[in-house]
């Protein structure tokens, strides 16, 4: 089997980018798909393949063992509403955070990658399977942002940065320089839809990394989704930053972004 690479697999188009990417470098690749969020179109795709809640960390651990995996990447989104109302992760929470305050997304995902690192398995990196997934600053698309809309950018973007930093969430949705909706757990794509439902047609959408951000934990992303849902609520521009967030499926959210009069800008 050689080289072996667990793979702790979410929603969307991250964990088929990193199988394959990993798959091209020799590697096989061992999937904990988590129910509810990875795709069942997954399981051809790798050479194993088993389901798990998301609070099953220990069953993971030991279907990885069994399979000889030393090394392993979380890839996908996880909805944290789940996480949070789940009876059995509300068990196995103290446990993971017994030594802690703090009960964020980002603690509990370092706590996991603890006891994977305690049971010899080394969470990785993921960054380097999606390496042409990164975008260089500048317009994708060949809508341009206006004057008002480039200080919606520049204003989303600093509200952005701080938010991220608090690590309450990555995105924020702004119209005429006024903050409009702000990323809680539910997510990326649900805060796009509230803006729309809240402020109407002409909404901008800033998306950034934490200044100090652990790709390990939580990487955030964009994608075809996302531009699904910015069309969706009337939205003008989605913003996201260079060489730290993800871009997939950028061709065809390119064409759907293009289509509708929506600006891609990748800022530094």
């Amino acid at each position: 089997m050689g080289r072996r690479l667990g793979v702790i697999a979410g929603s969307g188009e991250f964990p088929y980018c990193v199988c394959e990417e990993a798959q091209n470098r020799g590697y096989s690749c061992v999937v904990a798909g988590i129910k509810g969020e990875a795709e069942s179109a997954l399981r051809e795709k790798v050479s194993a393949f088993e389901w798990f809640d998301v609070h099953e960390i220990a069953n993971v651990v030991a279907f990885f063992r069994k399979k000889d995996v030393g090394e392993a990447v979380f890839a996908g989104k996880i909805d944290q509403r789940v996480v949070y109302k789940s009876d059995e992760l509300g068990k196995v929470l103290p446990m993971l955070l017994e030594n802690g305050k703090e009960r964020g997304p980002t603690a509990l995902i370092q706590a996991a990658i603890n006891i994977f690192s305690s049971q010899g398995i080394n969470i990785q990196d993921p960054t380097k399977y999606i390496v042409t997934a990164f975008c260089t600053p500048g317009i994708l698309t060949k809508t341009k942002p206006s004057q008002e809309e480039e200080k919606d950018i520049l204003y989303g973007w600093e509200v952005a940065r701080k938010l991220a930093d608090l690590d309450i969430g990555q995105t924020v949705v702004i119209k005429k320089k006024a903050v409009v909706a702000l990323e809680g757990i539910e997510g990326t794509d649900e805060t796009i839809r509230r803006g729309g439902q809240l402020a109407g047609d002409g909404i901008i959408v800033v998306k950034i990394s934490r200044t100090s951000q652990d790709p390990r934990v939580d990487l955030p992303a964009v994608g075809l989704h996302t531009v699904e849902s910015l069309v969706q609520a009337g939205g003008r521009a989605l913003v996201f930053e260079a060489e730290k967030i993800p871009f997939f499926q950028k061709e065809k959210a390119i064409s759907l972004a293009e289509a509708h009069g929506v600006s891609i800008v990748v800022k530094k």
